[in-house]
């Protein structure tokens, strides 16, 4: 199976991951359509419970990632494919437990977090999916330590269309009975879209395992502690960034109860934020965890070669990247949050300056996507850990403090966020120059993409003023002024010498046994 490089994977795993969140998109619009933002706030409610066991359990298929690519930089082929049998049991496990949790646990858990009894169903339709996901982020870590990128991302595609597919259509099948149920049928959806994408990995696995002559596969109890020492860390660390969702749906409706509005005001300035802003947030971040996927591998092969200066090569293309990303993409949301807002979600466009604010927390959550996995892919565990843990606390703090005043109210809660990311973001550059004394160039990493950015939003607001008046659709001005901003950005970071083309053109291509 040949390697892919750190540019092309991550092209490869962003392009899925921006088609598998437009399809999430195509998820949302006909659910806000069906059961509006009280009914999103039901399934936004539990959703959170589902996303941090997913972290939490995200710790292994990196780890699996790590050890795998490790094993191939010194030719032990066996010890890969144990490591993948070592994780599959202990995924399957953890899998099992986790929805049998969930299911039998319903009531005392949304009665312990004081939600709405109608989130009982969500609950119980979410409680299905860490089983089906577990078993398919088992794989994902495997394909991800041969660094081949592309298992990964048709599993994603497939396991969103699934979602997609099933979701809405016992949303649909269930609405009659109550937008309750039909928000606990559209929770059911992550688990048959698991269902699909690790139906297709075990296949892939099976034709990849028959190609290396590998029958079967012996146990490794020695990799299985390796597995364990290496992913709780990172696992901690996983499960300390969704805690700030966990924090959003505990915090969130309680503290607008404390700023004088009612339940169903809660829930519904709630979902705006997380069913809406935040989704929409998403998508350029998507990106940014394609780069971090592709970045593990690359760097733990260099590291443990000790080929230092490829590291910190990679560690400065890393942060390039991350903000080439990152930069446009929040001065888009910022300028355009109506239009897009319009786009996505037509008469239900509330919640638009919610968006506009949020866009500003896009950096620096990818900034310190990047830098943990750069600092995971060099043995460095602890520090990613405890740098979001003190963000996380920043959090706890100033949502409490910042929503019951009543001119910010919610957002208080995205004033919090984007904080919480500055401190986590800066702690990890910090540590990084540390322990690694890599040399950034911030000039061309943030300054050059900040004039590129500013240049390419010029052009898009007076194109979509333009064509807003000549054909008077948002939608049509949206997409063509959007498109029109992707190539002019993507031109002058050439331009600018963000990147060579030379050196863009052998990333991509490049491509080695």
């Amino acid at each position: 199976m040949k390697k892919q490089s750190l540019i092309k994977g991550s092209i490869i795993l962003g392009v899925a991951g921006i088609f598998t969140r437009f399809l999430g998109i195509f998820f949302r619009w006909p659910l806000i359509m069906l059961i509006g933002d009280e009914g999103i706030g039901y399934y936004q409610m539990t959703y959170p419970l589902y996303m941090f066991y997913v972290a939490i359990a995200a710790g292994i298929p990196v780890a699996v990632s790590k050890m795998v690519s490790e094993s191939n930089a010194i030719g032990d082929l066996d010890t890969s494919f144990q490591t993948m049998k070592e994780s599959f049991i202990l995924m399957l496990i953890l899998g099992t437990g986790m929805s049998l949790f969930l299911f039998f646990g319903a009531k005392p858990i949304m009665t312990a977090l004081k939600w709405d009894t109608k989130s009982y169903y969500s609950i119980i339709g979410v409680a299905f999916a860490p089983l089906c996901i577990s078993l398919m982020t088992a794989f994902r870590g495997f394909f991800q330590g041969l660094q081949n990128m592309s298992p990964s991302a048709i599993s994603q595609i497939i396991e969103q269309i699934g979602r997609v597919i099933v979701g809405v259509g016992l949303a649909v099948l269930f609405l009659p009975y109550g937008i309750e149920y039909s928000a606990g049928g559209a929770a059911f959806g992550a688990a048959a879209g698991g269902f699909l994408g690790g139906i297709y990995l075990i296949v892939k696995y099976l034709k990849v395992k028959k190609s290396f002559g590998v029958r079967k596969v012996k146990s490794n109890d020695k990799l299985l502690a390796q597995l364990i020492r290496i992913a709780i860390p990172i696992s901690l660390g996983g499960a300390v960034g969704t805690v700030a969702s966990l924090i959003d749906s505990i915090l969130v409706p309680r503290q607008l109860l404390n700023a004088g509005f009612d339940y169903r005001q809660a829930t519904i300035l709630y979902a705006q934020l997380t069913g809406k802003a935040s989704v929409i947030v998403n998508i350029p971040l998507t990106l940014s965890v394609a780069l971090s996927t592709s970045l593990i591998p690359i760097i733990a092969e260099n590291y443990i070669l000790k080929n230092i200066r490829e590291v910190q090569s990679k560690v400065d293309s890393a942060i390039r990247m991350s903000m080439v990303i990152a930069i446009p993409c929040t001065l888009g949301l910022y300028f355009l949050a109506g239009p897009v807002m319009m786009l996505i979600f037509p008469g239900r466009s509330e919640g638009y300056e919610i968006l506009k604010y949020l866009s500003f927390s896009i950096p620096f959550i990818i900034m310190a996507q990047t830098t943990t996995a750069i600092l995971q892919s060099t043995g460095s565990y602890a520090a990613p850990v405890v740098n979001l843990l003190i963000g996380c606390f920043i959090k706890v703090v100033l949502t409490v403090y910042l929503i019951p005043v009543s001119w910010l109210n919610i957002y208080g809660a995205v004033i919090a966020s984007i904080l919480a990311y500055i401190a986590a973001s800066m702690l990890n550059l910090i540590y990084l120059h540390i322990k690694l004394r890599v040399s950034i160039d911030y000039w061309s990493a943030v300054i050059k993409p900040i004039g590129a950015s500013v240049v390419m939003m010029i052009a898009v607001l007076l194109t979509y003023l333009g064509i807003l008046n000549k054909t008077a659709s948002n939608g049509i001005a949206c997409l063509i002024s959007v498109f029109l901003g992707i190539i002019i950005y993507v031109l002058l970071i050439v331009v600018f010498g963000v990147f060579k083309y030379d050196y863009i053109k052998s990333r991509f291509l490049k491509r080695h046994r």
